[in-house]
């Protein structure tokens, strides 16, 4: 079994930082991508950033130039460094991994999710 913990969320003021934190523990060969995922009451869950293996990423249009996603390989851990917070980007905010693990002699991939992290920005 695979463990997904998100830590580092809270209240800012517009214009603020925030990092977030996501690590990943049990069963994991290894981790080959990481997502940052947030859904606001009434919305869908989106995508805002994310991670490969070879430590390319890619974020959403809305955070791009402010939100930086890196990653700790040996320690299975990821981080959202958040600047210029909006009251807009007020959302639970989840991490997802992607991982191969073993199953019996087996090599097999999986996602799992965090349960999230709650980040408020105010006006």
């Amino acid at each position: 079994q695979v463990q997904v913990v998100e830590s580092g969320g809270g209240l800012v003021q517009a214009g603020g930082s925030l990092r977030l934190s996501c690590a990943a523990s049990g069963n994991i060969f290894n981790i080959h991508h990481m997502g940052w995922y947030r859904q606001a009451p009434g919305n869908q869950r989106e995508l805002v950033a994310s991670i490969n293996s070879g430590g390319s990423t890619d974020y959403a249009d809305s955070v791009k130039g402010r939100f930086t996603f890196s990653r700790d390989k040996g320690k299975n851990t990821a981080y959202l460094q958040m600047s210029s917070l909006k009251p807009e980007d007020t959302a639970v905010y989840y991490c997802k991994a992607g991982f191969t693990y073993y199953s019996g002699s087996w090599l097999k991939t999986a996602d799992s999710w965090g349960q999230g992290t709650q980040v408020t920005v105010s006006s």
